[in-house]
C-alpha cells in the first residue's frame, strides 16, 4: 500500500472549509493507503509563542479528526513534538537546501511584498522558523517514506520542495534514499464558498465551524448573501453558494432534486436555505456530540497521541539509522 501522510497544524476548531478540502479527503484516502496523520504543533510555534494557546489548539485540532472518523487503529495519529528525529532530519536536510530555494517561498515573498509596500525593512516580521517552514515540512514528509501527500493548493509548492530536496540528496549519495512525494488535492477543497461567496476561510470572516451548536449552524447558513432574485425566478445552481455547500452534504438524488427545483423556479432564498441547514445538521450532528465526548476527557486525547508517537518514532527511528550510514555519521 502507499504511504499517505498529511499535516495538521492547530489553529482552533476548524471550519467546514476545513472538513470538506483536507479532513474528509485524507480520512477516505487512509481506506486505500497506509495513512500518517500528525499534529503540526513545531510548525504553529512560528506564529504562536504562547503555550496554553498551543496546548489547547493541539487538543481541539486532534478530537475535531478524531470525531470525525479518524481511527487510530488504522491510522498512525501522533503529535509532530513528540518525534525528535523529524528535527535531526530536518538538520540533515537544510545542509542540502539553497537558500535561494527558500528565497521564492510563496509565504515568505508574500511577506517581503507586504513589508515593500509598507515601507518596512524587506525582512521585517520573518522568523529562520517561517523562513525554513518547507524544509521542516519536507523532513515531516520524507521521514516517512510517503508517497501522497493531501494538501490545499497553496500547500502544493512545498511538497515539490520536499520532492527538489531529496533529488539533491540522493543525487549526492547516488541511491534513492527518499521517495519522491506527490501532493494531490480535492475538487471542493479548491472551490468552498463561505458566507460572503468568496472562498471559504478564517481571514475573511465567512466561515462556519464545524461544531457549531444546532441554533447557532442555522443561524450562520441563513447569513449566505444572495441575489435580488424573486421567488418565481429559476436559478442557477452553479452560482450559487447555497448550492455549492450543499452539494457537499446531500446524497446525489436531493442534490438533483434541488437543481430541478432551482431551474423550475418557485423556491425562495429562505427555502433553500432551510434546506442547506438540515443535510448539514443532519450530518454535523453526530460529530458534533463526539467532538464534546473527546474535549470533556482531553486525557484520552493525550493518551492516542502518545501512543501514535511512539509507533512513529519507532518508524523514524529507522529511516534516521539508515540515513546516517549513508552520510557517514554511523
Amino acid at each position: 500500500m502507499k504511504v499517505a501522510l498529511t499535516g495538521i497544524k492547530p489553529t482552533g476548531i476548524p471550519h467546514i472549509g476545513n472538513y470538506l478540502g483536507a479532513i474528509k479527503p485524507a480520512l477516505e484516502l487512509a481506506q486505500t493507503c497506509e495513512a500518517r496523520y500528525f499534529i503540526a504543533d513545531y510548525h504553529a510555534l512560528n506564529s504562536c509563542k504562547d503555550p496554553a494557546a498551543i496546548r489547547a489548539m493541539t487538543l481541539e485540532i486532534a478530537a475535531a479528526w478524531l470525531a470525525s472518523g479518524l481511527d487510530p487503529n488504522k491510522a498512525l495519529f501522533y503529535k509532530q513534538s513528540l518525534v525528535p528525529q523529524t528535527f535531526e532530519l530536518l538538520t540533515m536536510l537544510l545542509a542540502f537546501t539553497p537558500k535561494g530555494l527558500m528565497n521564492r517561498a510563496h509565504a515568505y515573498k508574500a511577506i517581503l511584498q507586504a513589508n515593500s509596500e509598507s515601507g518596512r525593512d524587506p525582512d521585517d516580521g520573518v522568523n529562520m522558523g517561517l523562513f525554513t517552514y518547507p524544509v521542516l515540512m519536507a523532513a515531516d514528509i520524507l521521514l516517512f517514506d510517503t508517497d501522497l501527500v493531501p494538501v490545499g493548493n497553496d500547500q502544493f509548492q512545498h511538497v515539490e520542495m520536499a520532492v527538489d530536496i531529496a533529488q539533491s540528496f540522493n543525487f549526492t549519495y547516488g541511491q534513492e534514499c527518499f521517495r519522491l512525494p506527490q501532493p494531490i488535492a480535492t475538487q471542493h477543497s479548491k472551490t468552498l464558498l463561505g458566507l460572503d461567496g468568496r472562498k471559504m476561510s478564517k481571514s475573511y470572516g465567512n466561515t462556519i465551524p464545524m461544531f457549531a451548536p444546532e441554533k447557532e449552524l442555522r443561524k450562520l447558513v441563513m447569513r449566505i448573501v444572495t441575489n435580488s432574485q424573486g421567488v418565481d425566478e429559476p436559478k442557477d445552481p452553479a452560482t450559487c453558494t447555497i448550492f455549492s455547500l450543499y452539494r457537499n452534504f446531500a446524497s446525489p438524488e436531493q442534490v438533483e432534486n434541488l437543481r430541478r427545483r432551482y431551474l423550475a423556479g418557485g423556491m425562495g432564498w429562505g427555502h433553500a436555505k432551510q434546506e442547506l441547514f438540515e443535510v448539514m445538521n443532519a450530518a454535523l450532528a453526530p460529530l458534533r456530540e463526539r467532538y464534546a465526548e473527546l474535549m470533556s476527557a482531553p486525557e484520552e486525547i493525550s493518551r492516542i497521541l502518545e501512543t501514535g508517537s511512539a509507533q512513529a518514532s519507532e518508524l523514524a527511528a529507522r529511516k534516521i539509522k539508515e540515513l546516517r550510514a549513508v552520510i557517514g555519521m554511523d
